[in-house]
């Protein structure tokens, strides 16, 4: 398949199978939301422990995404799609072992191995909407598709805390550092085993969407014409556009991944409970999902893709720079808290459209390596691993707000990719 070769019909059918491809990995991603504060409970962890749920989920695309390109080349497309989906389905049923021996580190390794699996589908779908169709449209059709994947990830802790959550929790977390060992483990273990069904029925429903996109319409892609490059290139390594664009990925994710997964423990901390924090993440995606809509109204025929990717890194520098230092109680949705909390929930809205500003950049004329160039930039998702390992660490030896000041280093990285680091065509000048 080539963006040459498919009909309007065939590209919005195409469109369709990769938009509900980012629904899942939605809902199974940012579900990570609840896991974290839930896990702290139940497995009675620091806030260092709880954000290994992050890393254990994400370093497997470090890990997996280059092995992934190969296999996906080996195996083509559909097939590649198939694995991607059963590995995912056997990531969520590891869940059902490690409650029932409340054990957190098989926990981490279905973790581990949802991120595998999810490693080899997001280099077919990431790759796939960014070459089918008009190269200017690309950061629409990103957009279109990171809706799909944020209004999962709006539904997925609601869900998933409706599945695992009782009216009465709140009082029962109070009660259990007051117990002894033996009423505190009892507890506990009750606790751990609701994640069963609900990862259960993940698993299943995983393992049958694999088998419906195997045997879908959906084409397969051959290798882009190779656009752009003047000079033949012998590694992957020598595009430094591409290199410093996965940089940018890595930090960018992190940063989203940080402004979700950290906000319900930032409440906690100021006095608010799991089950009111609950819709945090819910506010902060919502927000993502109106910079989609802009982008979609907006990008090509008002700003440019990479104009609207430089406008929104500057607003993440100033949101983040805002959330260390703001200090204000304020009353809105019905919660009384410090004002820096809303301003890491807008940072949703920027980071919707530095995803889809950087793709388009960091892949444009690789030509025959465009399949591992995109294996490249999922392997920065490695970044929603270790950011929130740091910003934790940070957080447990000072404080909660302190510690988003990893966001500010991040940011300001993006905004030089943004208005230089993707003009740079070799590593030093030609003469």
């Amino acid at each position: 398949m080539t963006n040459q070769t498919l009909d309007k019909k065939s590209t919005y059918i195409s469109i369709g199978i990769i938009g509900m491809m980012f629904f899942v990995f939605g809902f199974v991603s940012w579900v990570n939301a609840i896991l974290i504060p839930y896990f702290k409970i139940a497995c009675e962890l620091t806030n260092f422990q709880s954000y290994l749920v992050a890393f254990a989920f994400y370093i497997s695309y470090l890990v997996m995404s280059m092995p992934s390109s190969y296999l996906l080349k080996r195996v083509g497309y559909k097939k590649g799609i198939l694995v991607g989906f059963w590995i995912m389905s056997l990531g969520a049923f590891l869940f059902v072992p490690a409650a029932y021996g409340r054990t957190y580190y098989i926990f981490l390794l279905g973790l581990f191995t949802l991120g595998t699996g999810l490693a080899v589908l997001q280099t077919v779908a990431n790759l796939y909407i960014t070459l089918i169709g008009d190269k200017e449209r690309a950061a629409q059709r990103i957009s279109i598709m990171g809706i799909c994947n944020k209004g999962a990830g709006i539904l997925a802790p609601l869900v998933f805390s409706w599945a695992i959550l009782r009216p009465t929790d709140n009082e029962l977390f109070k009660l259990i550092p007051l117990l002894d060992d033996a009423a505190r483990t009892q507890v506990l273990d009750e606790l751990v085993l609701r994640v069963v069904v609900p990862y259960s029925v993940v698993g299943v429903v995983l393992f049958t969407i694999g088998l419906l996109v195997r045997f879908s319409p959906l084409p397969e892609i051959d290798n882009p014409v190779n656009e752009g490059n003047q000079v033949e290139r012998t590694s992957l390594l020598q595009f430094p556009y591409l290199v410093l664009g996965a940089i940018a990925i890595f930090l960018h994710v992190g940063t989203q991944v940080i402004a979700i997964d950290t906000v319900i423990s930032y409440a906690d901390s100021m006095g608010v409970t799991l089950l009111d924090a609950k819709t945090f993440p819910s506010y902060t995606l919502a927000a993502t999902i109106v910079g989609y809509l802009i982008g979609i109204i907006l990008i090509p025929r008002v700003v440019s893709q990479r104009r609207m990717l430089q406008i929104c890194s500057l607003l993440g520098l100033f949101l983040s720079i805002m959330v260390c230092v703001l200090n204000y109680q304020v009353e809105w949705l019905g919660n009384s808290v410090n004002l820096s909390i809303w301003f890491l929930v807008f940072i949703g809205f920027p980071n919707a459209l530095i995803w889809a500003g950087i793709w388009p950049l960091a892949l444009n004329g690789l030509g025959k390596y465009a399949k591992q160039g995109s294996a490249l930039l999922i392997m920065g998702l490695c970044g929603n691993a270790i950011l929130p390992m740091i910003y934790g660490a940070i957080a447990d030896a000072t404080n909660e707000q302190r510690a988003y000041w990893v966001l500010v280093p991040c940011f300001l990285y993006i905004v030089f990719y943004a208005f230089y680091g993707y003009k740079i065509n070799f590593w030093h000048s030609k003469k």
